[in-house]
């Protein structure tokens, strides 16, 4: 590719009325509304005392601005005036200035947050019956639980203040706001997220755990899971308000538990042969025996938690164990192997080697985090912390809009990346026009993804709802 020398010569003028650089908009606001989101806001969320009288009118209109512009890759509140260029106003009505945003954002208090995570959770109902959302949610359903700390500066930032993080494999600490996130995934279908809760950078990664995971555990159910649930956590949430939160819903739990003296006795009292090698990165098979040769070994035995408090739990305490090789890497020979342990609890039923990957499969969730990082929630934009509590629900909301957007569209789409899904079905540049006065979208020739997106035009647009023609 060159570029001609006469171009050098050329002027650019931003004066086109009737282009759009985010024509795939259309189809994911209208599943949007098809999923009610809309309606859900108008009967859940009511903003009443405003320090500003004007701040808190039409709130869907400006919850639905928020998302469209998440939707196209803004990650802060001026970004959001990416929904004012060119024609979109023609496609769109009730579009709404950054100012008005920010506006409506701080009168916001931890009440409204609460409504608007209800609205969350209804939409993402209503997106799995509307979309390819989660399929075999009637089999088996995964709910994940963990937390991150994302960086703030400055003091004036409500909430922000120094907690513990891991950079390049090491504990720091670090100023910023920690949201705490619950995600439902399928065997077959990506994580989708089922509820967001900021809290101050200060704030234990377990805080509020419970509570979250009956509200996940409720909105899988709503969602239609019938069969088994399955809650995975790490250490933080390894304790006996989260277990208690899953036997209680008649869920099955695997959650990492701190080492103490009662774990550490329960591991020691494994018999030696009753460890099983297990796939592992590096693990081989011997071509003579046929056995795996692995560093990683499993192994379980029944197990009493929580035996200080009123409830104790009994279930299967499954042990990984790896060979530390830091003697050996050391230039040390080692004189008797030395093995780190990694315990788990969970009353799954599946075999020990079988429920050790299942729950290693927890990490799945940082798929999540790094798409909204990658995203919406690569600034927590506010200074005021329900503003940024809000912010954070509405990422949410998108990242669940998009990913049903995705099922939608290809079985490629369905599982891809956000970034991926706004380059290939969003930000898609589109000239309207209306000839006999019937609109007209006209969009690149040759669009690599083209296909892909009229399947999603046609899937979300049925015959009866009478769309624009497509050129």
């Amino acid at each position: 590719m060159k570029l001609p020398y006469g171009w050098s010569r050329a002027t650019p003028v931003f004066d086109e009325q009737n282009l759009v650089s985010c024509a795939g908009l259309v189809p994911v606001m209208a599943l949007a509304e098809r999923a009610g989101l809309s309606e859900l806001v108008g009967e859940r969320v009511a903003i009443t005392a405003t320090t500003v009288a004007s701040a808190a009118a039409n709130p869907a209109g400006k919850l639905a601005s928020i998302i469209a512009g998440m939707a196209a890759g803004a990650d802060c509140i001026d970004d959001l005036d990416v929904i004012r260029s060119g024609g979109m106003r023609r496609l769109f009505g009730g579009v709404y200035a950054p100012a008005t945003l920010g506006q409506f954002l701080r009168e916001f208090t931890h009440g409204h947050t609460q409504q608007l995570a209800s609205v969350a959770r209804a939409h993402l109902v209503n997106l799995v019956q509307a979309s390819g959302l989660l399929p075999g949610i009637e089999d088996r359903v995964f709910i994940d639980i963990d937390s991150l700390l994302r960086p703030v500066y400055g003091h004036a930032k409500q909430g922000g203040s120094f907690g513990h993080t891991k950079i390049g494999g090491r504990q720091v600490l670090r100023r910023g706001l920690s949201p705490l996130a619950t995600t439902i995934s399928t065997i077959q279908g990506a994580p989708v997220v089922a509820g967001i809760r900021l809290r101050a950078g200060r704030a234990g990664s377990g805080k509020g755990a419970a509570s979250m995971v009956a509200e996940a555990i409720a909105t899988a159910r709503a969602a239609g899971a019938s069969g088994q649930i399955l809650v995975r956590g790490d250490s933080a949430y390894g304790n006996h308000a989260v277990v208690g939160a899953c036997v209680k819903a008649g869920v099955r739990f695997s959650v990492v538990l701190t080492k103490n003296p009662a774990v550490t006795a329960a591991i020691a009292s494994i018999a030696e042969d009753a460890w099983t090698p297990v796939h592992y990165p590096g693990a081989v098979v011997d071509d003579d025996t046929g056995e795996l040769i692995s560093d990683a070994e499993v192994a379980e035995v029944e197990f009493t938690a929580f035996t200080s408090t009123k409830h104790p739990v009994t279930a299967r305490l499954v042990v990984r164990r790896v060979r530390d090789r830091a003697h050996d890497q050391a230039g040390d020979q080692e004189l008797f192997p030395v093995w780190r342990h990694h315990p788990f609890f969970t009353n799954n039923t599946e075999p020990t080697a079988d429920a050790d990957i299942t729950h290693r499969r927890h990490a799945i969730i940082e798929t999540v985090f790094a798409d909204l990082i990658d995203g919406p929630l690569a600034h927590l934009p506010s200074g005021q912390f329900a503003a940024n509590s809000a912010w954070a629900i509405c990422a949410a909301i998108t990242h669940n809009l998009l990913r049903a957007a995705g099922t939608l569209t290809s079985p490629r789409h369905a599982t891809a990346r956000g970034a991926t899904l706004r380059r290939h079905i969003v930000t898609v540049p589109a000239r309207i026009a209306r000839p006999q006065r019937r609109p007209v979208l006209h969009l690149p020739e040759h669009w690599p993804w083209a296909q892909h997106w009229k399947t999603l035009w046609n899937n979300v647009f049925r015959p009866a709802t009478g769309p624009p023609r497509l050129a």
